[in-house]
């Protein structure tokens, strides 16, 4: 299953549909964009495997010089994107459809936002305790706050800056 009405909040099994969507998607973007992003990587709780997620693809994209992200709006239109100006910080932010189903994400290269996500993702991938305690938490957090994604999202803080300062301890 992919995509997540407005001002909902439900998780869904893993399913490998997500990293197809991704890749499809990714290719997608390279041939629209491609000539000034540094990476694309898959992003949030749909990049884990085995992990329940929003069933929204989020899509991270890196660029050497981030003022370059301003000429990509009109053509991520073009694939449907709609721009979020100055809805997340330091980042240029996209949601695609409603349902939304895909999420970019554009960051100057080595930005901070970006290493914290990756470094988070990497550290579920390789930890099977932290990764059912991460469901775990966001299996009670979506049922407590169906219809509100920022508290959703702000109650699992904590978890993930004990993750972040774990790795760079």
């Amino acid at each position: 299953m992919l995509g997540l009405p407005y001002g909902k909040v439900f998780l869904v099994p893993w399913t490998e549909e997500w990293e197809i969507e991704f890749m499809k998607e990714k290719q997608i973007i390279e041939e629209q964009i491609g000539e000034h992003i540094l990476a694309i990587p898959h992003i949030g709780s749909t990049s884990i495997l085995y992990l329940s997620a929003k069933p929204i693809i989020d899509i991270a994209i890196e660029l050497e010089n981030y003022t370059d992200g301003i000429h990509f709006i009109k053509k991520l239109e073009l694939l449907n994107y709609k721009y979020r100006k100055e809805v997340l910080p330091e980042r240029y932010y996209f949601n695609k459809s409603e349902p939304r189903t895909h999420q970019i994400h554009i960051y100057e290269q080595e930005n901070t936002y970006l290493i914290e996500q990756l470094q988070f993702r990497d550290y579920l991938k390789d930890n099977k305790t932290a990764r059912m305690q991460y469901e775990q938490l966001k299996i009670q957090l979506s049922q407590a706050n169906p219809t509100d994604k920022h508290k959703y999202a702000e109650d699992k803080t904590n978890f993930i800056t004990s993750i972040l300062t774990k790795i760079n301890a």
